[in-house]
């Protein structure tokens, strides 16, 4: 039997899907996160060859929240986009519900990294090219929050916004480049090489674990709050009445 996926373009449609699947996501969430925290911080060493000490364990909540960060930034420009070519309302309601979830997975990496830097380099915060650019990023998903909610029609708020994040989206490659830089003395930075062969397998584990619970913790969470976006823009309809009305 197949399933006619388009329909779940309909805000009413996709509504119900939603409050499906949250349950399932939350109940994925607590899992995954609470397997990788405990594998990080009782089945890994307390310090490694390389002269790391206990502190390296803040890792597993960093690296998964500054992967997240950037991924749920270019999941909130694919939906506005697609907001832009198609102009489909769900689209625009996605990339709101994405950006406030991108804020602060942002916000915990910036934390996260800045109790890395105090106990690693001795200070809370360095003007180095990927804290700055980070820092960038958590203006640009606040600068899309504060845009969207200074403009009282939705239409010219979703476009704005819209634009404004793909503008912003050129932040991207250079957050990763600022560690990756090919000539290291083009681009100083405190922060290692972003590699994953240069960390120990069993370290890897805990945080791809824990990077799933922060992906399953977005969906969740997302969901929730586009099913929340849903009901304010689509008030004034029928079906919405009716769902006030049976609860």
């Amino acid at each position: 039997m197949k399933i006619n996926w388009f329909k779940y373009a309909a805000p009413m449609n996709f509504y119900s899907l939603a409050g499906k699947m949250i349950p399932f996501f939350w109940v994925a969430a607590v899992v995954f996160l609470a397997i990788g925290l405990y594998w990080g911080f009782v089945k890994t060493p307390d310090s490694l060859d390389n002269g790391m000490k206990e502190y390296y364990r803040i890792i597993y909540v960093h690296l998964g929240s500054v992967w997240m960060a950037m991924w749920l930034y270019i999941v909130m420009v694919a939906w506005a986009l697609i907001g832009l070519i198609f102009n489909t309302r769900l689209s625009y309601m996605m990339a709101s519900a994405t950006s406030i979830t991108g804020t602060f997975m942002t916000v915990i990496a910036l934390i996260s990294g800045a109790i890395w830097g105090k106990t690693s380099w001795g200070t809370w915060w360095d003007w180095d090219p990927k804290l700055t650019t980070f820092l960038i990023l958590l203006f640009i998903y606040i600068g899309y929050i504060a845009l969207q909610s200074a403009i009282e029609d939705t239409r010219r708020s979703d476009k704005a916004s819209a634009l404004l994040a793909l503008v912003g989206l050129a932040l991207v490659p250079v957050i990763y480049s600022a560690v990756n830089c090919p000539d290291p003395t083009q681009c100083s930075s405190l922060h290692q090489e972003s590699s994953l062969k240069k960390i120990e397998s069993n370290i890897l584990i805990g945080i791809f674990l824990t990077t799933l619970g922060f992906w399953m913790y977005s969906f969740a969470t997302i969901f929730m709050r586009v099913r929340n976006i849903i009901l304010e823009r689509e008030r004034k309809t029928s079906w919405v009445s009716k769902l006030k009305e049976t609860n």
